[in-house]
């Protein structure tokens, strides 16, 4: 549940850059569409609605902290702005999560870097997200290393 929710997160996220919609319309879209829905006989994953909701507002709220830390993590020929916008999202719900103690950063690392794959299956892009978090969780929770 938590992983699905993560996942959601990520695309909520990204649908909120997109398209220019805030935060409790996004979210209020993916509890009522996407949490264990069902479309054509696929049934969405069920998700842990307090994680993806947290993820969301902590995401928003610490954006600006986030995209610098994310920054930091980034080459300087790669700004964050010349990022895919599915990493961007990524790397904000990952960063939103990072900057809680509340799970382990090496597990935040590791389920983000699978969602990564779920997105980029044939890419480098999990190698790269893996560098990435690990230079941001070394900034946000040190003290785990």
């Amino acid at each position: 549940m938590k992983s699905a929710a993560r996942l959601y997160a990520v695309q909520a996220l990204f649908q909120m850059e997109a398209v220019g919609q805030g935060a409790d319309k996004v979210r209020a879209e993916f509890e009522a569409h996407r949490f264990g829905a069902v479309y054509d006989d696929i049934e969405m994953a069920e998700g842990d609605a307090n994680l993806f909701r947290r993820l969301i507002d902590d995401a928003v709220t610490w954006q600006g902290k986030i995209d610098q830390a994310t920054d930091q993590a980034l080459l300087e020929a790669w700004p964050l702005a010349r990022i895919d916008s599915v990493l961007r999202a990524l790397f904000r719900a990952a960063g939103a999560e990072l900057c809680s103690p509340a799970t382990p950063p090496r597990v935040v690392i590791s389920e983000f870097v699978d969602v990564a794959r779920a997105f980029f299956p044939e890419g480098r892009e999990p190698k790269f997200v893996n560098a990435v978090l690990d230079h941001m969780a070394r900034q946000f929770q040190p003290e785990a290393f």
